[in-house]
């Protein structure tokens, strides 16, 4: 196994080997101090690509993972399993207090009820969704006072830009949407789209470039930015720009937020041509886009990613940490959810490659309430749809050693 220092050094994956999702987990759980700063050595060696960019071979009756020998025993354990099928390219998934998830569809602007067992109703359609390209209804996030405010917010590009809403949702279904932050570029891709609350209680969004790629470099505008903003879209106190809402900026198009127990956030980046992100976010810093991509190409006044892949291994969309502490990474155009072990803000050894091929493209990977985690298959949209796409599919994982 190459040294985790050795940042162009290319990571060799073991020869493929079939392993079954039963078995011990590690203990991934994140220290509860790490560095103040990112780390300027990064921890984790570059994954280079290991397979064609033919489509996806069907699912196996039982579900196999594929990962690095020396990793086999942090695999999840128990079988994943369908939660539901026959979804039309949905793109988010936020978890309500009572275990039922919100679930949107991109093109329709349609938003689901699903619940642990299966169970699916409509919330309706959203209007004024635009569903040109790769925009639509993208990203949904549940109030953490939901139980008293009723609160959801909601991405969407609309005719003229990408915006966020806020409304509330009562027995009869959604109430008014109000646009709480627009203004931010859209076009037929890199539109970003998702949004998650953060611990701190404020609402951070990830953006895209929308194709100008010199918009991640302007602090003025929402494009290529992270940003972390009030439940009424207001910049935040304590943002590192005074009253504007970018919390860092340096991006090209991110669609993964998520934190660990000690608070590190952590973000998804995909890359142009070369290297997709993982990157440890720390507010007010550059991340580099369009001048550099990828730890290889990193300089002194931007932040190199923690871990990173060629762009046929992933092509990341949403993140999540899991019981474990691990972050997981759902991959597209890698077809693979990727598990990252972390400690604070550091990378613990080699990234795991997991249920390649077995779903085809993931979307999104959530942290269910009852530890598991929930991945969004993506395969309607740009994919090779197998009977049943698309799904949720519930893949238990364990916490312990």
């Amino acid at each position: 196994m190459p040294s985790a220092h050795l940042a162009r050094r290319p990571l060799v994956l073991a020869t493929a080997a079939a392993l079954a999702l039963s078995g011990c987990t590690g203990n991934g759980t994140p220290s509860s101090t790490g560095p103040t700063e990112v780390p300027t050595t990064p921890a984790a060696s570059p994954v280079t690509p290991t397979g064609s960019s033919s489509s996806p071979s069907s699912p196996s009756p039982t579900p196999s993972l594929t990962a690095t020998a020396s990793q086999g025993r942090d695999l999840p354990t128990g079988s994943p399993s369908d939660v539901i099928t026959g979804l039309d390219v949905p793109w988010s998934i936020a978890f309500l207090p009572d275990g039922d998830a919100l679930v949107t569809l991109r093109d329709s602007g349609e938003v689901l009820r699903v619940s642990p067992t299966g169970e699916r109703s409509s919330l309706g359609k959203v209007d004024g969704v635009d569903g040109e390209g790769e925009g639509g209804l993208l990203g949904v996030a549940v109030s953490p006072s939901f139980a008293t405010d009723a609160t959801v917010h909601l991405y969407l590009t609309a005719s003229h830009d990408n915006r966020v809403v806020r409304t509330t949702l009562g027995a009869d279904g959604f109430g008014p949407m109000t646009p709480v932050l627009t203004g931010i570029p859209k076009a037929s891709n890199h539109n970003g789209g998702r949004i998650k609350w953060g611990p701190d209680g404020f609402l951070y969004v990830g953006t895209g470039d929308a194709g100008q790629s010199d918009r991640s470099q302007d602090r003025d505008d929402l494009g290529g930015k992270i940003l972390r903003v009030t439940a009424d879209g207001k910049a935040a106190p304590g943002n590192p720009f005074g009253a504007s809402p970018v919390w860092s900026l340096g991006h090209r198009n991110v669609q993964g937020l998520a934190w660990g127990a000690d608070g590190t956030m952590f973000a998804s980046e995909f890359g142009q041509n070369t290297w997709d992100e993982l990157n440890v976010i720390v507010p007010g810093k550059n991340y580099g886009w369009p001048q550099v991509e990828g730890i290889e190409d990193s300089g002194g006044d931007f932040v190199p990613p923690i871990a990173q892949w060629a762009t046929s291994d992933s092509s990341p969309s949403g993140i999540t940490v899991g019981p474990d502490g691990a972050v997981y990474l759902a991959a597209l155009r890698g077809a693979s959810l990727w598990k990252v072990a972390v400690d604070g803000r550091r990378v613990r050894g080699e990234p795991v490659r997991l249920l390649h091929n077995t779903y085809g493209r993931i979307r999104d990977v959530a942290t269910a309430p009852d530890g598991s985690l929930w991945i969004l298959s993506n395969n309607t949209f740009r994919g090779d749809p197998r009977t049943g796409d698309d799904r949720i599919v519930r893949v238990p994982i364990g916490s312990g050693p």
